[in-house]
């Protein structure tokens, strides 16, 4: 795949949600709300702004935002009450399937002939 296929299927896949009704993500949002469902607990905010390298104030607005929206919650860590645990909810869980179905989808479209192949990328405003 090169890069201009890659960025046509993110392209697609964004598309995809901003079309739904679900909560418009920054990029960092996301990454924050990934790392918190995609590698192994317990996640910090100290954990998680090292493992993005991003600060913590950074990590904390993003928190902010993600809490808002259902997306996950911060408790106490009752081990240690000066560090706050980030945890996973039901609704960020069925946030990120619905998200991994679009980004399915936009594959599924990017993989019907001539979609991906540099020939037609201007064209690809009807597969979206």
């Amino acid at each position: 795949m090169t890069a201009e296929q890659a960025l046509n299927l993110w392209r697609l896949a964004t598309v995809e949600g901003v079309r739904c009704e679900t909560p418009d993500l920054s990029s960092r949002q996301m990454a924050v709300l990934l790392t918190v469902y995609q590698t192994p607990a317990p996640h910090t905010v100290r954990g998680l702004a090292r493992t993005l390298g991003i600060s913590k104030p950074a990590i904390t607005r993003a928190l902010d935002r993600l809490g808002k929206y259902g997306l996950l919650v911060r408790e106490v860590d009752t081990a240690d009450r000066r560090s706050v645990l980030v945890q996973r909810t039901e609704e960020g869980e069925a946030f990120l399937n619905a998200h991994a179905d679009m980004v399915i989808d936009a594959m599924d479209k990017a993989l019907a002939p001539g979609v991906l192949d540099n020939t037609s990328m201007p064209d690809l405003e009807h597969v979206a």
